[in-house]
């Protein structure tokens, strides 16, 4: 499933990046989101969700949360 579908204060592992844009992947990667990496969603907000990944939290649009596909 997609990090938009995940529910909220639970911890996922990304399993995967969906996308053909290497600038987004690698814009992940940096924030240290990448596969095997836990991460919660703290909050969904209209268009998008809030997410804690290694103690930081990022607020992604709904083209990065769909993107990101965890377990």
């Amino acid at each position: 499933m997609s990090l938009s579908e995940a529910k909220l204060e639970q911890e996922y592992i990304v399993t995967d990046i969906k996308t053909n844009d290497d600038e987004m992947e690698a814009f992940l990667f940096t924030l240290g989101c990448y596969s095997g990496e836990p991460i919660t969603v703290i909050s969904h907000l209209k268009g998008g969700c809030v997410v804690s990944i290694k103690d930081a939290r990022y607020n992604f649009d709904r083209q990065l949360a769909e993107a990101i596909h965890i377990a």
